[in-house]
């Protein structure tokens, strides 16, 4: 009833807040975004949920769809709304420092999430408020900010306890509104795969096949609710990521490379930034570094293979730490907790978003979509510029993700 009560006051509050469309965004489709945190490439046909099943059959899917280094939830989401690569857009990491700033940016620090001076590249929903167009999210990276001072005329400040039936009847409430004050972009978020996978590993088939139809049924009440509005409207399914299993044993512990007179880490298991303090040499930082690698190899920043806009963004840090496939770089303290039974250690994401099990989904069904379409694996950069394609909105410059990859979906 809580949590009721807290939908409504903010709804209301939202609404009397919120701008109306332009008259010149009013005949325009729909798109509702909508993103399954953690949903691997290959649990649809593993595990034949239903109402996902169908809806990819009658629609387009893709062979998998290739995340951005790190394969990791902030850096993701907010490629996929942006069109930009991490070290581009800025969030190059779940956890990572800004020298700059001098300030430290985690997923769980509210005070840096809601800053939108963290926040480069104008994400879907600033784009379509900025050219008039009412945008609405019931969560995703980036939406609680004021980026470039815009936020959603609708959105909540991120609770993950709010129950997925509630977020579904959210979307449908905004698109009964009034033609005037409807959004026409919304945005949708789910964690529960991700805490699955986290939890007991995508090689549990029965705790994430259990997963999978609790975020079927849910999903099966939005397309179906979506489906009696009769509005022109498009569903987009994505993921962020995809999982594997890592076991106590494979857990790497970074307290012997604690030297913080020299550096800071931060360390996001998959990988982990190092920054020089001030005065540090890096020659003597980083042999010694070098010397206690164990299951994980460290790299000057400049010669990391693995980020592809050839940017050196300040917040990547001097060097990065790479633990070999399968590993997750951690700390004693995790570790004897794994290792003594205190928690379950599942899965994991991070690594080379090129090897498979790192793969994410998208799938796509609406009037703006071909019907019974495969196509091949593609970058998760180009869902941007697809989306401002079927909304008619400017596709900003200086973006990764290319219109014309994914133009030969569209039913037009």
């Amino acid at each position: 009833m809580k949590h009721l009560f807290q939908l409504l006051f903010l709804f209301v509050a939202a609404l009397a807040a919120a701008q109306s469309n332009d008259a010149s965004q009013l005949g325009k489709p729909y798109v509702i975004l909508v993103s399954c945190d953690g949903y691997r490439y290959d649990y649809t046909a593993r595990f034949h949920p239903p109402n996902i099943s169908r809806f990819v059959e009658q629609g387009v899917q893709a062979a998998s769809m290739i995340s951005s280094f790190p394969s990791k939830t902030f850096p993701n989401h907010y490629t996929i709304a942006t069109g930009m690569y991490p070290e581009k857009h800025g969030l190059v990491d779940n956890t990572f420092y800004d020298p700059a700033r001098g300030e430290l940016y985690r997923i769980s620090k509210r005070s840096a999430v809601e800053d939108g001076s963290w926040y480069g590249g104008t994400p879907l929903w600033v784009n379509a408020e900025q050219n008039g167009m009412v945008a609405a999210s019931f969560f995703f990276v980036g939406s609680e900010a004021d980026i470039q001072g815009v936020r959603p005329s609708y959105y909540f400040p991120y609770d993950g306890s709010i129950p997925n039936e509630k977020r579904v009847e959210q979307v449908l409430e905004w698109l009964s509104l009034p033609e005037s004050r409807r959004p026409h972009f919304i945005s949708l978020y789910f964690s529960t795969m991700d805490d699955a996978g986290h939890r007991y590993g995508p090689g549990d088939e029965s705790q994430i096949s259990k997963a999978l139809l609790e975020l079927d049924a849910v999903l099966g009440k939005l397309f179906e609710g979506v489906k009696s509005t009769g509005l022109p409207a498009n569903i987009i399914l994505v993921s962020d990521h995809g999982m594997v299993d890592v076991g106590p044993d494979k857990l790497i512990n970074l307290d012997p490379l604690d030297q913080d007179g020299r550096y800071l880490i931060a360390n996001n298991g998959a990988l982990a930034h190092v920054y020089l303090k001030e005065g540090a040499d890096a020659d003597s930082a980083y042999a010694f570094i070098r010397e206690r690698e164990n299951h994980f190899r460290a790299w000057r920043t400049e010669e990391f293979p693995y980020y592809r806009s050839g940017l050196q963004n300040p917040r990547l840090g001097d060097f990065i730490l790479l633990p070999e496939y399968g590993y997750y770089l951690s700390d004693s303290r995790r570790i004897a907790q794994a290792r003594n039974g205190q928690f379950r250690q599942g899965g994991e994401h991070g690594f080379d978003p090129e090897i498979p099990e790192m793969h994410a989904i998208f799938y796509a069904n609406g009037p703006a979509f071909k019907a019974g379409l495969s196509i091949p694996s593609f970058r998760n950069i180009h869902v941007y510029p697809l989306i401002c394609r079927i909304l008619g909105l400017p596709i900003p410059k200086g973006i990764d993700g290319r219109e014309e990859v994914l133009r030969g979906i569209l039913a037009e």
